[in-house]
């Protein structure tokens, strides 16, 4: 059974006369597991096919299930609630949370879902990353670097079925960022998550089982 299915999926924005389609007709599976990379050039509708797979925006047409749940049939909130079950998120701009620490980071999602807050398993992951000293640590205090580690420890904080990866090497310099990767494939191998990666890098698309290719909004 596939874990995610998008179906003739397209995005269309209305701007009469002139509507602009940034996605049109794509059509992918990945099952539990499997790793699928998602290239090509800026303004080729990577990031907007991201965007729809989890929810975050709305297809004008086309049909996407996360989970067994038809995310089109489903309402803001229950999509988060999907997301918040099934998903973990790595984004470039690693977007932390400026006023907490490095441990708050992590237990964000966590404390989304509600229930006792896992602070053993946030410690846990963050020494699974390296930064086991830096838990009391505030983003302006670490690198960009550790700043991806620390979201990483975060986008599997709840054990997701699915991690979706935007550009998570895009801000980073090359040994960092290599860093960074082997990190990202070595935790979704362990915890065998399945794994959707946007990236201009084709170096970094090649580790992943798949490669989707778009150009102009569709599948090449």
């Amino acid at each position: 059974m596939s874990l995610l299915v998008a179906r003739a999926l397209s995005k269309t924005y209305r701007n009469p006369p002139h509507d602009l389609t940034v996605l049109a007709e794509v059509s992918f599976s990945v099952g539990p597991g499997e790793t699928c990379a998602i290239v090509g050039p800026s303004g080729s509708g990577k990031t907007t096919l991201l965007g729809l797979c989890a929810g975050l925006d709305v297809a004008t047409s086309g049909t996407i299930e996360l989970a067994g749940n038809d995310l089109g049939r489903l309402d803001e909130d229950g999509r988060a609630r999907v997301r918040n079950e099934h998903v973990g998120f790595v984004f470039q701009n690693f977007q932390l949370l400026p006023t907490l620490t490095a441990l708050e980071n992590v237990l964000v999602p966590a404390e989304l879902r509600g229930g006792p807050s896992p602070i053993a398993a946030a410690r846990a992951g963050l020494v699974q990353v390296g930064l086991g000293e830096r838990t009391g640590h505030y983003p302006a205090q670490l690198s960009g670097g550790e700043q991806q580690r620390v979201a990483l420890a975060r986008a599997f904080i709840n054990r997701p079925k699915l991690l979706f990866a935007d550009e998570p090497t895009g801000n980073l310099d090359g040994d960092t960022a290599a860093m960074v990767a082997d990190l990202l494939f070595d935790l979704n191998r362990t915890a065998g998550t399945a794994l959707v990666l946007v990236t201009h890098d084709l170096e970094l698309a090649s580790r992943c089982g798949r490669i989707l290719r778009l150009r102009g909004g569709r599948q090449i």
